[in-house]
C-alpha cells in the first residue's frame, strides 16, 4: 500500500470525525462517499479489477455457449462475435468490468444516513449483483446487434446502445435505492420475511 494512500486515509478519517462531531450530515455523506470511492479504486488494482473483469467475461461466455453468437477466450478477455459478413473481436477490459460504477455505489450506500448497518450491507450486495447483471446485459446487446447486423454496427452497438442500456439500468437502481427509501425499506423487510420463513421451514424439517 502506498504511503500516500495511507496518509490520505488518515486525513479522510480525521475529516469524517470532525464532520460527524459538528453534525454536518450532508458534508459527512459527501466526504465519506467520495473518499471511500477513491480508496476502493486505489485498492482494486490488480486483484479486484481481475475478479470483476473475469466475472463479466464468464457471464458473456455463458451467453455465447447458449446462443452460439460469440466465442470467448477467457485468458485474454477477448470475445469473437460471429456474423456472416465481418467478424468482430471485442476486448473486455477495465472499463467493461463495471468496477467504477460498483465502487461509486458502495461509497454512497456506506454513508447513506437513511439505512442502518445491516441494510447497507444488504443493498451493497444486491446492487453489486444488479450492476454485474446490467453489464452482462449490455455486452449481450452488443453481441446480438453485431451478430445479426454485421461488424459495421459495432461502434453504434458498443458506444451508444450498449451504454444507454447499461446506464439506464444502473441509474434506475441508484434512483430507487437513494430516492425511494420507503420502497427500498419494503424490499429489505420482504427479504427478511422470506429468510425467516425459510429458516422456519428448515428447522421444522430438522425437527421431523
Amino acid at each position: 500500500m502506498s504511503i500516500y494512500l495511507i496518509i490520505g486515509i488518515v486525513v479522510w478519517l480525521y475529516a469524517l470525525s470532525i464532520l460527524k462531531r459538528a453534525g454536518l450530515s450532508a458534508f459527512h455523506f459527501i466526504v465519506g462517499s467520495a473518499g471511500l470511492f477513491f480508496i476502493l479504486i486505489s485498492l482494486s488494482d490488480p486483484y479486484w479489477i481481475w475478479f470483476f473483469t473475469h466475472a463479466v467475461i464468464n457471464g458473456v461466455k455463458w451467453v455465447g455457449d447458449v446462443t452460439g453468437m460469440c466465442d470467448v477466450m477467457n485468458r485474454y478477455g477477448l470475445v469473437a462475435i460471429n456474423n456472416p459478413t465481418q467478424p468482430v473481436m471485442m476486448s473486455i477490459d477495465y472499463e467493461c468490468s463495471g468496477i467504477i460504477e460498483t465502487t461509486a455505489y458502495i461509497g454512497m450506500v456506506a454513508f447513506f444516513p437513511m439505512y442502518n448497518s445491516v441494510e447497507r450491507v444488504f443493498f451493497g450486495v444486491v446492487v453489486t449483483l444488479w450492476i454485474y447483471g446490467a453489464n452482462v446485459i449490455r455486452l449481450t446487446v452488443v453481441v446480438t446487434i453485431v451478430h445479426f447486423m454485421g461488424g459495421g454496427q459495432y461502434y453504434l452497438a458498443h458506444t451508444i446502445i450498449g451504454r444507454l442500456v447499461f446506464y439506464t439500468l444502473v441509474i434506475a437502481m441508484y434512483y430507487n435505492v437513494f430516492t425511494y427509501t420507503q420502497v427500498s425499506h419494503s424490499l429489505y423487510r420482504n427479504f427478511i420475511k422470506w429468510r425467516d420463513r425459510w429458516r422456519k421451514r428448515l428447522s421444522f424439517r430438522k425437527g421431523d
